[in-house]
């Protein structure tokens, strides 16, 4: 299970932007998320919280790592309201910015949102 399977599964009808994340709990499960739209724009539920809500939902509260990839070849990043949603489960978590050739970035959750409250 990787972020890029992961897009497979996208609802992105209106953007037609797929995306795709794959993370991993502290006892080593993997968890996909992926994109899912609504004409209200305000609606989107974005690929890092789809799946943490479906982790948090199983019990699971501690996470090491998180990859996120797209459609395009080339690195994107979280939104910052996902930013602020992984902050609540820990600020070292590491961040895999993946594309398509499978190179990556890897960057912590700190480096991205450096002044995070909460």
């Amino acid at each position: 299970m990787t972020s890029l399977a992961a897009r497979n599964h996208s609802y992105s009808p209106h953007s037609k932007f797929r995306v795709g994340t794959a993370f991993r709990t502290t006892n080593g499960e993997v968890y996909q998320g992926r994109n899912v739209e609504n004409a209200s724009y305000g609606g989107v539920i974005c690929v890092e919280r789809t799946a943490f809500v479906r982790a948090v939902s199983k019990g699971h509260r501690r996470f090491t790592a998180i990859a996120v990839s797209c459609d395009l070849n080339h690195f994107i990043t979280p939104c910052g309201f996902c930013r602020q949603f992984m902050n609540e489960f820990g600020k070292t978590l590491e961040i895999f910015f993946v594309n398509d050739d499978r190179m990556y970035k890897r960057v912590t959750l700190e480096d991205l949102l450096p002044f995070a409250f909460g």
